[in-house]
């Protein structure tokens, strides 16, 4: 049998007058709609709506749409029959839908994911089976392609300390905005964000939290280097810089990932990264501190790559220099204790010692005085 053709609906040729909303085959024979419209005029609209979702893409089109080329229901699947459509009602209007989750696109014939630096796209296809009647076929196949395109990589680089205190980006596509964040807490509820330029003791616990915010829950995100300067500048040559993540593992023995009962906030494995590490300050001034993170944002089906591997030095560094990175910058970061002049810590070391000091030398006069007395008195005693 021949191979049937993927038809968008078929019209009327004596009918297809607006080229706008049908076309009209090349041997002038045969007429079809454009993707969307149907009826013998193609004046009628499926209503076809495609939702990209945090977890999971769908379409779907009016009940009508299909009554009028005679596509049942049952015959509606995914490319992979095991996915079929369902009927379900939207404020009184019936629709034919068919949804997929990200983790089941794959499974259901999704196509072979088209990624840059920039975008990942989801593509799939609704389609109905051919009703044969013996070894003929009259009614069209019906095929509603559809696609998601999510923003992959998010570059955030502040070149000057930020207010309010969110290090935050905004890239906006055809589908949705998505954006990525970097912010502080105050303390490990994660539950109040600075809004100004924090001040943090000496030894005390920063709460860092990266996350992406929109879309939410839709990809992985990967931490892969977090280092604090100086200087606003990343990458700037003047001061001193100590690194606290390296390959998205741990350098600074102080940072710990959080992990609760209910949610895993640990690298690689979700949206949201939260991390601590204990206030510092370098040995020169200035004493304020500007943090630098390099991210990766991961799709779903990159899980296992996703989260570092810190037990293999040698697969870390492959694994990293694959990836594509994003540059977010946070500060100042301020010490609280970098206004005591140094001054008061050499004052509560020297006073003491001088006090011994002196009153040594007191002891020492009084010996001497004594032993000159009872050198005097002797004389007289006899």
């Amino acid at each position: 049998m021949p191979p049937i053709p993927s038809q968008t609906g078929l019209c009327r040729l004596e009918n297809c007058t607006n080229s706008d909303t049908c076309t009209v085959s090349k041997d002038q024979r045969s007429c079809k709609c454009v993707q969307g419209l149907y009826g013998d005029h193609c004046d009628q609209s499926a209503h076809i709506q495609v939702h990209c979702g945090r977890d999971s893409l769908s379409i779907r089109a009016l009940e009508s749409y299909f009554a009028y080329h005679k596509v049942p229901l049952d015959s509606l699947h995914l490319p992979n029959k095991s996915c079929p459509a369902q009927k379900e009602v939207v404020n009184g209007v019936a629709y034919y839908t068919a949804k997929v989750s990200k983790d089941k696109y794959l499974l259901c014939g999704g196509k072979p994911l088209e990624k840059n630096i920039t975008h990942i796209a989801y593509s799939l296809t609704l389609m109905s089976n051919p009703r044969i009647t013996g070894n003929i076929v009259r009614e069209p196949v019906i095929k509603l392609d559809f696609k998601c395109v999510f923003p992959y990589i998010r570059k955030v680089s502040l070149k000057y300390p930020i207010l309010p205190f969110i290090s935050e980006t905004v890239m906006r596509t055809d589908e949705l905005e998505a954006t990525i964040q970097m912010m502080l807490y105050t303390d490990h509820s994660y539950s109040k964000v600075y809004s100004f330029a924090p001040t943090i003791e000496l030894g005390d616990k920063v709460y860092v939290e990266v996350m992406v915010t929109e879309p939410a829950d839709v990809f992985l995100l990967r931490v892969n280097e977090c280092w604090a300067t100086q200087s606003p500048q990343p990458n700037s040559t003047e001061g001193y810089v100590h690194s606290l993540l390296a390959n998205g593992c741990v350098e600074d023995e102080t940072v710990a990932f959080r992990n609760e009962s209910n949610t895993d906030f640990r690298n690689g494995v979700g949206s949201i990264v939260r991390y601590s590490f204990e206030m510092f300050q370098f040995t020169t001034e200035p004493y304020d501190i500007y943090l630098h993170c390099i991210v990766q944002i991961c799709e779903p089906e990159d899980r296992r790559t996703c989260i570092p591997n810190c037990n293999s030095i040698r697969k870390r560094e492959a694994l990293a220099a694959d990836l594509t990175n994003g540059l977010l910058s946070y500060g100042p970061i301020k010490l609280e204790a970098s206004d005591k002049p140094q001054s008061n810590i050499l004052t509560t070391v020297v006073l003491p010692v001088a006090s011994v000091l002196i009153a040594g030398f007191f002891v020492v006069l009084l010996i001497v005085v004594a032993k000159a007395g009872n050198h005097r008195v002797s004389p007289a005693a006899s």
